[in-house]
């Protein structure tokens, strides 16, 4: 009996020498050149890699949680996601990254200024499902010739944002302001009955902004020149000011019917302390305002607030600034197996089921393709910009293919000298225009 017992742990040892040895040939065959080893080992190195470089901080964790929910879903997959945003600079970040020789596979661009940068890297994705079914202007900075070189991010639109309290009480119904006259003449009208309505003023220019009235007021009176295509802008050698009749009067009627001194006031005054409280029935600005609203007032934000198009008098009339504030793109750089994995994870994340709820209901994102329950976007605002995009009703953002810091250091600069009374408006525009040709030469 004590024999067998020494000859049976003889046997085990031995068995577990051999198992130890077979063990350690496996790990050095699956990182080694050897085509031989188990499947099993090989599962890590079968995975196709893709590094996403992103900058939009906002939705970080739903981001990665989708991300997970992908490789989940498929396991030859493995995305990772660097975020690069907030207080840090993006585009600074992502040129570092470019120049450190680990380039992403996937990142995010601004526009036709940023296109024609990273041109050398970007790689054609109008094979993609989610390119057919962009809606209309939302690839009209990254397009050309035919080729689709980035996917739309989301929307985001802008106009007066009005209190349909204030609106109803005077009856004034809003999708009837179209023109200059008939705004003007409803401002007047709630200017009457303000303090009746516990109004300070009928609306709020937070001119002490520069993006307000730099890129986005003047931006409603610009696209229409360039028809309404960003690329035209870009490539646009000088700016004539075609409607600056119209632009003026709309910074004028702003100011008229504003609260004051206008070039005291900033976005925050504007949203928070004026707009979300009820002192003001009006402002522009866009439906990124919707969470500060909410914020302030929950019931306001979901049920008294709507947006409207600032008037233009022409093609555009009742069109509504729309844009996309980052592109996806997908790196030329990269081998063909990662390059398909990017095409196909980024369609997956536009078009399926799971993906377009995640756009909706964990991203809130106003989305910029078709085939989306508009019944289901997060607020009344971004309803409201989802709705003119879909009707085709929209006016391009060229602010992102003017001369670099032209809109605000120089023509919404200007604004404010005029709005101070130390220019004219004509002498404001032609020291504008004369900035835009010096530095297109």
């Amino acid at each position: 009996m004590k024999g067998n017992w020494k000859l049976l742990l003889v046997s085990l040892i031995a068995f577990m020498f051999v198992l130890t040895a077979c063990a350690s040939d496996t790990v050095d065959e699956g990182n080694g050149d050897s085509d031989s080893g188990s499947d099993s080992s090989d599962d890590s190195a079968e995975k196709v890699d893709v590094d996403i470089f992103q900058f939009k901080v906002e939705f970080k964790d739903q981001f990665e949680e989708l991300i997970q929910m992908y490789m989940d879903e498929n396991e030859d997959v493995n995305l990772s996601v660097q975020t690069v945003g907030g207080g840090n600079d993006y585009a600074a970040s992502l040129k570092a990254q470019m120049a450190s020789g680990n380039e992403p596979v996937i990142f995010n661009i601004g526009g036709p200024t940023e296109l024609d940068e990273y041109r050398e890297y970007l790689t054609d994705l109008s094979d993609t499902e989610a390119a057919t079914l962009a809606l209309d202007g939302t690839l009209n900075g990254v397009e050309e010739d035919g080729a689709v070189y980035g996917l739309p991010f989301a929307q985001e639109g802008y106009g007066l944002i009005y209190n349909k309290e204030v609106f109803d009480a005077v009856g004034i119904d809003a999708s009837t302001l179209t023109t200059f006259d008939a705004l003007e003449a409803a401002f007047k009208q709630i200017d009457e009955q303000k303090d009746e309505l516990g109004l300070e003023a009928v609306l709020a220019l937070p001119a002490s902004e520069l993006w307000v009235m730099g890129n986005h007021l003047a931006n409603h009176y610009i696209a229409p020149e360039f028809n309404n295509d960003i690329l035209t802008a870009f490539e646009a050698d000088e700016i004539s000011f075609e409607y600056a009749d119209q632009m003026k009067r709309m910074l004028d009627l702003q100011n008229e019917y504003s609260v004051q001194p206008v070039l005291s006031l900033d976005y925050s005054m504007q949203v928070e302390q004026l707009f979300s409280t009820g002192k003001v029935a009006v402002i522009q600005q866009g439906n990124w305002i919707y969470p500060t609203v909410e914020q302030m007032d929950e019931d306001f934000a979901q049920n008294g607030i709507g947006m409207m198009a600032m008037p233009f008098e022409g093609e555009y009339e009742d069109h509504l600034p729309v844009g996309v504030p980052q592109y996806w793109v997908v790196n030329q750089n990269a081998s063909d197996e990662e390059i398909q994995a990017a095409k196909d994870f980024l369609d997956w994340m536009y078009t399926s089921d799971t993906g377009k709820d995640f756009v909706l209901d964990e991203f809130k994102f106003i989305p910029a393709y078709d085939g989306y329950d508009a019944s289901r976007i997060a607020d009344p605002l971004s309803q409201d910009v989802y709705s003119y995009s879909v009707d085709g009703k929209t006016i391009g953002w060229t602010f992102m293919a003017t001369p670099v810091g032209w809109n605000e250091d120089v023509l919404a600069t200007e604004f404010q000298k005029y709005l101070a009374g130390d220019t004219t408006f004509e002498e404001a525009l032609e020291v504008a225009k004369e900035s835009w040709a010096s530095s297109r030469q």
